[in-house]
């Protein structure tokens, strides 16, 4: 059974500033699943499709018939830290790992199976925010002692280069994101391990617990970073909606609240990861995206 670059992965790794390793384990993805099936001693019965943006999955069985998921991600991606993420989870509240000992061989993780095709966007939206604010409870924990993990500070550095050169429809609010960023970034309130791309989406059913997170991007930093990207989950629903600008402010306040977030700092990230998403939308040529994102950072 061959598995082919899903096309939303050979996508997204083309907005990205594409590393000579990333291109030679795109050429090689074939071959390396190949080799992490056998290293594990798992049978392949299905690619998952569409498949994501960060990495290929495949659904696996080891040979007594227990179901496992196996994960192959870019160097890129950093593999390494999410694995070092969900061990230090263990389980509670996120996908837990089943056999880390070849990660070193090939980067790909074996990890218990749960239900790719339902996440929390299947639920009404309060229900689905209100089991997102439980999961994010259970994340936020004191990183491990000499972790691997990027602060926040550093990886928004990083984004800053890049708001810093926006075309000139988006110089205004990346400016205004430039100037957040300073203020945030000064006196940072905490430093706990951060899920780094939580959203409805990044959140599955499972048989061990009703509801597991996966495909975390793991930094150190403070909650209201995290729960920026959660305040535009369903962005074109919110667009849409008749409270526009006002219902996404509510959302804001309602989830600050709901984490004993402060609003403030809350509403400086949305704006930050907004405006950011949105810029580099633009610069990969998905318009309309960038378009949702931008608006949206303009109403906060």
């Amino acid at each position: 059974m061959a598995f082919e670059p899903p096309q939303r992965l050979v996508r997204a790794l083309g907005e990205l500033p594409r590393t000579a390793q990333d291109t030679q384990w795109l050429e090689r993805l074939p071959e390396l699943a190949k080799e992490a099936l056998e290293r594990r001693d798992v049978v392949a019965q299905r690619a998952l499709a569409p498949g994501g943006r960060s990495s290929l999955v495949i659904l696996v069985r080891y040979t007594d018939g227990t179901p496992a998921a196996l994960k192959l991600a870019p160097p890129g991606a950093r593999p390494d830290r999410e694995l070092a993420a969900l061990a230090h989870w263990g389980g509670f509240g996120a996908v837990r790992v089943l056999d880390s000992r070849h990660h070193e061989d090939d980067g790909a993780l074996l990890l218990e199976r749960l239900q790719a095709d339902v996440s929390l966007r299947s639920l009404p939206e309060a229900k689905a925010l209100l089991e997102a604010c439980g999961t994010l409870r259970r994340l936020w924990v004191r990183p491990p002692a000499g972790h691997p993990f990027e602060t926040v500070a550093e990886r928004t550095s990083v984004q800053a280069e890049a708001l810093r050169s926006a075309p000139p429809e988006a110089r205004a609010l990346a400016d205004t994101a430039l100037a957040l960023l300073a203020e945030l970034t000064v006196r940072p309130p905490e430093e706990l391990l951060l899920h780094g791309n939580f959203r409805q989406g990044k959140v599955l059913a499972g048989e061990r617990a009703p509801w597991l997170a996966v495909g975390p991007d793991p930094l150190v930093g403070e909650r209201a970073y995290d729960l920026a990207r959660l305040v535009r989950d369903r962005l074109e629903d919110q667009v849409a909606s008749s409270t526009g600008a006002s219902g996404a402010r509510r959302r804001v306040n309602k989830l600050a609240d709901s984490l004993e977030v402060d609003r403030e700092r809350l509403r400086g990230w949305t704006v930050f990861r907004a405006v950011e998403s949105g810029v580099r939308a633009l610069t990969a040529g998905r318009r309309r995206d960038a378009e949702l994102l931008l608006e949206f950072a303009a109403w906060m």
